[in-house]
């Protein structure tokens, strides 16, 4: 029996005899599975999360596989155990004699077959999810689509769908002067960018993947080359779907003017960014992993894209900065064409410490820690006479300033301390002579005078 009849057999049931006492147990045993299926869709959840915990200390591969199998008993957990009440519900009746063949529980057929279509759809949507990981729309919409879909599915069993296809091809909308589409072109148009749109992204995924992987180009080069796929790929998955669906793309020069004056009137900076954002990638003066300075952020480049730049600081703090800032305004680049950055250590010692041992123990600091570079080689000179102290210096040179710099001068000042304790080095502080002159006599009141209160 075919699923329109099916449909008939219900509404008939409802015009003549719906308050029989086999439809209502039907639909009786309807709720009841519905319900069942929550509870134990709930419970599944729970038990889910508690076994993938406690097998967290498996092997990645052998973890993955468990938890693609729950994951998919999960999510088929409220379907499978509604039918499971369905089947048993039907069999009672059958026993009881309140039905004699399956052509009598026209309810509990129609429940099966939608809670079948749920249970494929929701099996197949997350089949899809696992056999394409790059894919992360696919989990992001992985609800929405299994509904979609299902909602399609419902339609056609219940075999309202022809009839909602064809008042939807009744409704026309007119675009621009002399051409219409009906209200379901639109929709199925609407589908057929998504879906595009969608495998367009996945494809642009799988090719920035081995793009980034391709150790041979420069990695600005690897950024070009996916987002000009990306945006080459969006562009005709577009103008297929709309070829597809029978919308002549003649009228797309109308949004075509709209997006001109658009630029032209409000989005000329969101223009500059982008145009930016491509300089950038073209012209290699930014890379990803580059220090730089630009107004007052300081940090490497983590990411370069093409509206903006994310500069990561040294207290892991991450700034967004338009890229237009970056060709307009001046830029320091610490690492444009060598990654060596020299830093210094002050200090200062007294006037009769021994300057050549001095400046020894301050070479022989910076040469101990592992970061310093031997090739240029540490250097310490005097810089100048203070009014405490002789002021030194010690300069050295690392080769990975994005692991920060406050941690090799702190070791290297510490170690410095160390030293000129063992060496008897002095480091002076400031000491001052105070002399008060004309200070006025004070009566004398019978108590003991100046020098005998000073005693």
């Amino acid at each position: 029996m075919n699923a329109t009849s099916l449909l008939q057999e219900i509404v008939a049931v409802a015009r003549e005899d719906f308050g029989s006492p086999q439809h209502v147990w039907q639909l009786a045993i309807v709720v009841l599975a519905l319900v069942a299926g929550g509870l134990f869709s709930r419970a599944v959840q729970r038990r889910v999360a508690a076994r993938v915990q406690a097998q967290s200390s498996r092997p990645a591969e052998r973890l993955d596989l468990l938890q693609f199998s729950i994951d998919g008993f999960r999510r088929l957990a409220f379907p499978i155990s509604s039918i499971a009440v369905l089947v048993v519900g039907g069999l009672a009746m059958r026993v009881a004699g309140l039905v004699r063949s399956t052509a009598d529980v026209q309810f509990l057929r129609l429940a099966f077959t939608l809670l079948m279509a749920l249970a494929a759809i929701r099996l197949l949507v997350y089949v899809l999810h696992r056999s394409f990981p790059r894919s992360s729309w696919i989990g992001t919409f992985e609800r929405a689509i299994g509904i979609a879909i299902w909602v399609l599915a419902a339609l056609h069993v219940t075999g309202v769908l022809g009839d909602v296809v064809a008042a939807l091809e009744g409704v026309h909308v007119p675009i621009g002067a002399a051409s219409q589409v009906s209200l379901w072109d639109l929709i199925v148009g609407a589908i057929s960018v998504v879906l595009t749109l969608l495998v367009s992204m996945w494809i642009g995924s799988v090719i920035e993947a081995r793009l980034m992987g391709a150790k041979s180009l420069a990695p600005n080069s690897r950024v070009v080359l996916s987002r000009l796929a990306r945006a080459l790929l969006v562009l005709v998955a577009v103008l297929i779907a709309l070829s597809l669906v029978g919308i002549d793309l003649t009228v797309l020069s109308v949004f075509g003017g709209a997006l001109g004056v658009g630029l032209g009137l409000g989005l000329q900076r969101i223009a500059s960014n982008y145009v930016s954002g491509f300089i950038i990638l073209f012209d290699r003066s930014l890379s990803i992993g580059d220090m730089i300075t630009v107004d007052k952020y300081y940090g490497a480049v983590t990411q370069i894209n093409t509206r903006y730049t994310v500069i990561k600081a040294l207290d892991g703090t991450e700034t967004i900065v338009p890229n237009e800032m970056l060709v307009s305004a001046p830029v320091v680049n610490h690492s444009y064409t060598d990654r060596k950055v020299r830093l210094a250590v002050k200090v200062s010692v007294s006037y009769v410490t021994d300057l050549d041992l001095a400046l020894g123990v301050l070479i022989e600091a910076a040469r101990a820690h592992p970061r310093v570079l031997a090739d240029p080689e540490p250097g310490a000179f005097v810089t100048g006479f203070g009014a405490d102290g002789i002021d030194l210096e010690v300069g050295f040179w690392i080769r990975d300033p994005e692991e920060g710099t406050l941690g090799v001068r702190s070791e290297i000042s510490r170690s410095l301390l160390r030293r000129f304790r063992e060496e008897k080095i002095e480091i002076p502080f400031p000491q001052r002579d105070v002399r008060i002159s004309g200070f006025p006599a004070q009566p004398d009141r019978g108590g003991p005078g100046p020098e005998r209160r000073a005693a």
